[in-house]
Formats: C-alpha cells, structure tokens, sequence
C-alpha cells in the first residue's frame, strides 16, 4: 500500500469533506466574534436637583468584569464615592469556548489535508476513520458543553453591565439617586459566537454520522444486515 502524499479534491466534494471544510469556517467565526471584544457602555447618574454625572464603564475579553472599574475614587453629585468595580467573572466559560473552536480550527485543517492527501490511506486502514469518529464525536459533545457555558457567561456580562446591575453595584445608586445605562455597547458578536456554537454542535453531531460510514462498525453492521436479509444458506440435496 502506497502511504505517500497524493492529492485528490474528490472528498471535498463529498459529505465527509465539504462538511470539514464547514467546520473548520464556522469555528473561526465562532472565536472571531468574541475574542478581542471590547465593549463599553453610558451610565448617566440623575442626581436630582444638582447636575447630573456620567459613568463610561468598560468591559473586554475574556469579561473578568470584577477587575473592570466602574468607577475610580472620585465625587459624584457632591458625594464621595469609593473605587467600585463591576461584579461577575465569565473568564472560564468564554476561554474554554475559545479554546474549542481554536482546537476544533485545527482538527479541521489536519482531517482536510489527510482527506486531500492520505485518502488511499485512511480508507485502506481501520484505525483512520475509527480515530477520526470518536474525535469528531468527542469535538460535538464539548461544542454542546462549551456553548450552553458560553451562553451563560453572556447572561452574566449583561446582566452585570445592564442598569440594575449598576444599580445594585454603585451604593450611590441606593441612596436617592438614579442611575440608568442611557447608551449600551454593541454586543450582537457576542450573540454570533453563541449561535456558532450551537451551530458547530449539530454540524459536529452531523459529520459524526458521515465519519461513522468510514469506519469497520459500520460495515460490519451493513454486512450483517444483508446477510440476515438473504437468510440461511439451503441445505444440499
């Protein structure tokens, strides 16, 4: 059996490839819509009868908010106010997103060169398409996990960013004074990379059953199936 590099763009044109091709396109775009993210949003503070004031809290990738400053030492409608930061931490849960869809980025790029360039190797062998269906299952399964966290995470950064969250962070927004976020950061990347991530989950979970036909399981159970349809042998006469 030949084992050297030989290029065929058939398998893109198939399922098992052009799926690959897909996820590795939507794993980028999964990372690229929320790492780097810098996002900052207006509190304007309604101090009654005295003039009003105006917060720019920022808040950035990976949204360890209880590290962003709200509010720096200072004095705000003729009161002093203590360094108050954000509250929440959703660091783990977007680092671990980000982490799968940069490992799932290079999954993808490996199995596409091995199907461009080994095909006559990984279908001459059992271990090829056994290894790249669990991986490929494994890869659906963190997709589900990563995601649901990430979805999560993003709950917490808006709530925490939104006006009640201020209200109940900044004391001064307790005692008599309104606070409101009048202008709200753009966070409609952030909603991408929670739809590409479910979205890679059922590409995952579909390219999975196209990795299954590759492999010995499958044809063992297609090869049972039409013996059993065929029935015993007749005995000889």
């Amino acid at each position: 059996m030949q084992t050297g590099f030989r290029l065929n763009l058939t398998p893109v044109k198939e399922p098992l490839g052009f799926v690959k091709v897909v996820e590795l396109l939507t794993a980028v775009l999964a990372f690229g819509t929320c790492g780097g993210y810098t996002g900052r949003n207006v509190v304007s503070i309604f101090c009654g009868g005295s003039s009003n004031e105006t917060l720019s809290p920022t808040f950035t990738y990976p949204f360890r908010l209880n590290q962003e400053l709200l509010v720096e030492n200072t004095t705000l409608c003729n009161r002093t106010v203590a360094a108050t930061h954000l509250v929440g931490d959703s660091s783990s849960s977007v680092e671990f997103f980000v982490a799968v869809a940069v490992l799932a980025f290079l999954y993808s790029m490996v199995a596409l060169l091995v199907y461009l360039g080994y095909m006559h190797v990984y279908r001459d062998s059992d271990f090829g398409p056994m290894f790249d269906f669990v991986l490929t299952a494994v890869f659906a399964f963190l997709w589900l996990v990563c995601s649901s966290a990430w979805a999560r995470g993003l709950q917490t950064v808006k709530d925490a960013t939104g006006t009640a969250g201020i209200e109940s962070t900044l004391a001064l927004c307790r005692d008599n004074v309104k606070c409101e976020v009048t202008d709200y950061a753009s966070m409609r990347s952030l909603n991408i990379s929670v739809i590409c991530g479910f979205l890679n989950l059922i590409i995952w979970a579909v390219n999975a059953w196209f990795v299954y036909k590759q492999t010995r399981w499958h044809s063992q159970k297609v090869n049972a199936q039409q013996a059993a349809g065929r029935g015993p042998n007749p005995a000889p006469i």
